[in-house]
């Protein structure tokens, strides 16, 4: 059976599912998770899980041409590769299956732990 991904990784690769071809590198895969989901990682969170990802086979990434704005420095992009798509495919699927039917309940409960009717 496939490893699952973990919440940074499927972050990421919805991140990368979201971006189009050579516009997904670091800082803009970054901002696009803070945007959907409000949560603010580092840089070398979103590196480290990017280069994870690469030696997983689930993305792939090159390098771009090099840019007055930014000294000269080359930027990384990453595109999601088939495999990633499986694997974001198999997860999404898992968390459906396991919240089947439970949503209304999870959301009855936190309202009476809450001190609601």
């Amino acid at each position: 059976m496939p490893k699952t991904l973990g919440e940074l990784e499927q972050s990421i690769l919805f991140a990368l599912l979201e971006l189009e071809d050579g516009e997904a590198y670091g800082v803009s895969v970054r901002e696009a998770i803070q945007r959907r989901t409000g949560r603010t990682l580092s840089s070398g969170a979103v590196y480290t899980g990017l280069d994870r990802l690469r030696e997983q086979g689930l993305v792939s990434s090159w390098v771009g041409e090099s840019s007055p704005e930014r000294g000269g420095r080359r930027k990384r992009y990453y595109r999601l590769e088939p495999t990633g798509l499986e694997a974001l495919d198999r997860s999404v699927r898992v968390f459906r299956a396991l919240s089947e039917g439970l949503l209304d309940r999870l959301d009855r409960r936190l309202r009476e732990s809450r001190g609601g009717a």
